[in-house]
């Protein structure tokens, strides 16, 4: 599961939905995006202003589900929560995290630097080892009860893997156990391009870029309309993948033959329902005939203007 969030324009006179500018308004879609499945598990529209770690719950419903979060949804109060309800988290660690290593979860041959007993930014720059796999120790403050709010510690797993082109470490935090190594946990974590991709997918195929009405009920039918376009999709997609299990199919080229071909894929599931397909020659002739026969066209004007002047 990945959590995230992306920002779209919209008209500068829609107010309900203000943007971090003045004189613009924008919107921000919150998704939860189940990968395994390549459906939406949830998903909520709010004003720009609305930070993306304010909409994700916790709860229940986390058990057995691994969630990928970037840094705007980092808080080891959130981490704590998923795991004392039996869920997954990988996050990237931040910059300036600096946790207490109270145990190394696995042992280095040779002459290694002990880390435990000292914080992990203390001897980052002198190791050269391929791998870190800790366990660190992180302190963070309770949700408010009342007038207290209480200070507390929780145990996670540091990894970090070495990134020989730029001689640094990528940093993760999560509480996936040791089954996962330091390799599989990042490249996990890789998987959250996906959400991005996904975002890309929704603007440039589905119409989620920039909207230009102002009416706020149409917005928001139009960014439904572009979920709902996703799910079918996507829908579409599983079953192609069910039948012929050995064909790859990148979200994104699928998208664009998906859109290609969405009309005559309406019309056969229309007459798969029982809905006959349109008298075209009669469809074109009823829509585009004019529709009182008092309203001459410029043409009759003009050819009416000559025969009234030619008449004796």
């Amino acid at each position: 599961m990945i959590a995230d969030a992306t920002v779209f324009r919209l008209h500068r006179l829609l107010t309900a939905f203000p943007a971090t500018h003045d004189d613009q308004s924008g919107a921000k879609l919150h998704l939860v995006y189940n990968v395994t499945k390549q459906t939406l598990a949830q998903f909520k529209l709010t004003d720009e202003r609305t930070h993306e770690s304010s909409q994700f719950r916790t709860g229940n419903w986390l058990r057995g589900r691994l969630f990928l979060f970037d840094l705007g949804f980092y808080g080891y109060r959130r981490f704590a929560l998923i795991d004392e309800n039996d869920g997954y988290f990988v996050s990237r660690l931040k910059t300036n995290a600096n946790p207490l290593i109270v145990d190394e979860r696995r042992k280095w041959r040779g002459r290694a630097i002990s880390l435990t007993g000292s914080h992990l930014r203390d001897h980052l720059s002198k190791l050269k080892r391929k791998h870190i796999d800790v366990t660190g120790e992180f302190g963070f403050k309770r949700r408010q009860y009342g007038e207290s709010r209480s200070a507390a510690t929780r145990e996670f797993r540091v990894v970090g893997v070495r990134n020989e082109d730029t001689d640094d470490y990528h940093l993760y935090v999560t509480n996936l156990p040791d089954e996962f190594t330091p390799e599989q946990v990042a490249a996990l974590y890789s998987f959250r391009w996906k959400v991005e991709l996904l975002f890309r997918e929704l603007k440039s195929r589905y119409g989620l870029e920039k909207f230009e009405t102002g009416n706020k009920a149409i917005a928001e039918l139009l960014v439904v309309a572009a979920l709902l376009t996703l799910l079918v999709s996507r829908a579409l997609l599983a079953v192609f993948q069910e039948l012929d299990p050995d064909v790859e199919y990148p979200e994104e080229r699928w998208a664009t033959t998906f859109r290609s071909v969405a009309q005559p894929v309406l019309g056969d599931l229309g007459v798969a329902l029982g809905h006959p397909p349109p008298n075209l020659p009669e469809l074109v002739r009823r829509e585009a005939r004019q529709p009182e026969r008092s309203r001459l066209t410029l043409n009759k004007r003009v050819a009416h203007a000559f025969n009234t002047e030619m008449r004796p």
